[in-house]
């Protein structure tokens, strides 16, 4: 470890230049980025020419942080320290070429979202109330709006979630969000969302729990919450992204299940995916699939129970549209006309239709692949959300060390992917870690009867790779 008195270093360095004491130490961060350039042997001119543009106008503060930069770089030059001292290079990223940028989880949730409201052709009504860490989505969407986007701050969280639902009642693409303790007093109004079959979006990004918890601290414990967290019999369908990146392409995927089977969907991020960065390549738009939503037009003999007989979604009709003029509510409906119905026979028909029409999501959704790794071997790793980068990391090493080990993400929560229990069953032994006390684990157990094996943490910090792996290798020796 060697110490550095970093602002004493760069206040030598700049000090020929002019510029105050207070802006003077601002350049420590251009000194101390040259001596991690130095570390890992990567060219300075890229950002000398930014500086140069950046501070065109101020030629003092751009040669002052040049300089500095050049300072940090030859500190590293001429360290005089014993043993090995070259430049660690990192080769050049295997990645698909294109314009990229840095991209945080929130940014492309709100992204991803104002992409899907183009694709369907709907209009986006967010509403939202202020809770960590889900608070910034509403900030960016509230800069969108020259995208047919409308944002709403509510009292609370029971008055966005409504809004919402009104949005979509109206033919907009509703969407919420919250976190944990938000999400739980939003719990009637999405079940009202599943009797009257609208679509509807809620992100839920995820915090450590219960009650306030550790609000800016992640984790992964809502997953019950998300599939089962609602009175009575109240499916819908649950997604979840692993990455910042992924958040962009996840919130189209939760807009084309929410709008082709008229049914809430809630997608899972968390504080640690949401509030990290990526390269992310940027997209073309118009190679995403368009989702074009037809609101229903045909007056003869309409209610707005009748289903699509592929999808079992009922007809979304716009509410004052004439000869479609109609009534929804939480009391139960009739399955032949839509009025409300107390009648056992239909309750258990209309019971029967919302369970199908969320399983049959089923045969919409891509098969299960796996992330690194044969189909079989002596174990699978198992992960959903940013247990990502951790788990592929770990199994790229015991791989490395001849381990027959396979890395398997879940996208899809509820309904899971048709071919996972026979993907499952081709392994030794299944691993899950998640930043929870076994909630995938239990729903593993629960579909498949496969005895899956926990890795739980619940500290408010993402995995290690060390972590990972380390448990790896003790129960492949078990």
């Amino acid at each position: 470890i060697i110490a550095i008195d970093i602002t004493k270093a760069t206040l030598e360095a700049v000090k020929e230049h002019g510029l105050s004491q207070k802006e003077a130490v601002r350049c420590k961060n251009m000194w101390t980025l040259g001596l991690v350039y130095w570390l890992y042997d990567r060219d300075r001119q890229p950002t000398i020419d930014w500086l140069n543009q950046k501070f065109k106008n101020r030629q003092d503060i751009s040669r002052s942080n040049v300089a500095a930069l050049n300072a940090g770089h030859a500190y590293g030059e001429t360290m005089e320290i014993s043993g090995e001292r070259s430049a660690y290079t990192v080769s050049e990223a295997d990645i698909p070429p294109g314009l990229y940028r840095t991209v945080t989880g929130i940014e492309a949730l709100s992204w991803g979202l104002v992409a899907a409201s183009q694709k369907t052709g709907l209009r986006m009504v967010y509403a939202g109330y202020p809770i960590t860490p889900a608070s910034a989505i509403l900030h960016t969407l509230s800069q969108l709006k020259h995208f047919n986007v409308i944002t709403f701050q509510a009292e609370d969280e029971i008055a966005a979630v409504c809004a919402a639902l009104g949005g979509s009642y109206a033919g907009a693409l509703g969407v919420t969000a919250s976190s944990g303790p938000g999400i739980a007093l939003k719990t009637e109004a999405i079940g009202l969302a599943v009797s009257v079959e609208l679509p509807l979006i809620v992100l839920n990004v995820q915090r450590a729990g219960p009650s306030t918890g550790l609000p800016t601290k992640t984790e992964q414990s809502d997953l019950y919450q998300a599939v089962f967290g609602r009175n009575a019999d109240s499916p819908l369908a649950v997604i979840a992204a692993r990455s910042p990146g992924d958040c962009f392409n996840t919130a189209i995927e939760a807009a084309r299940i929410a709008t082709k089977y008229m049914t809430p969907v809630m997608l899972l991020a968390d504080g640690y995916m949401a509030n990290a960065s990526e390269p992310w390549l940027i997209p073309d738009i118009n190679s995403i699939e368009d989702m074009k939503v037809e609101f229903h037009s045909e007056t003869q003999a309409f209610h707005p129970f009748q289903r699509n007989d592929d999808t079992l979604a009922r007809s979304w009709a716009i509410p004052g549209t004439p000869g479609l003029e109609h009534r929804i509510g939480g009391i139960e409906k009739s399955y032949t006309s839509g009025d409300i119905s107390y009648e056992p026979e239909n309750h258990q028909i209309m019971t029967d239709i919302r369970k199908q029409k969320i399983d049959n999501i089923a045969s919409d959704i891509p098969l299960q692949d796996i992330e690194m790794g044969e189909e079989n071997g002596h174990m699978a790793v198992v992960g959903w959300g940013s247990t990502y980068g951790p788990i592929n990391r770990s199994v790229q090493r015991a791989r490395s060390n001849g381990k027959k080990v396979s890395h398997v993400h879940l996208r899809h929560i509820w309904p899971l992917p048709s071919n996972l229990k026979s993907l499952l069953n081709g392994f030794d032994k299944i691993l899950v870690p998640e930043m929870n006390t076994g909630q995938l684990v239990t729903l593993i157990r629960s579909q498949y009867l496969i005895p899956a094996i926990g890795l739980n943490k619940i500290s408010g910090q993402p995995f290690k790779v060390s972590e990972i792996t380390s448990a790896i290798q003790k129960h492949l020796e078990s």
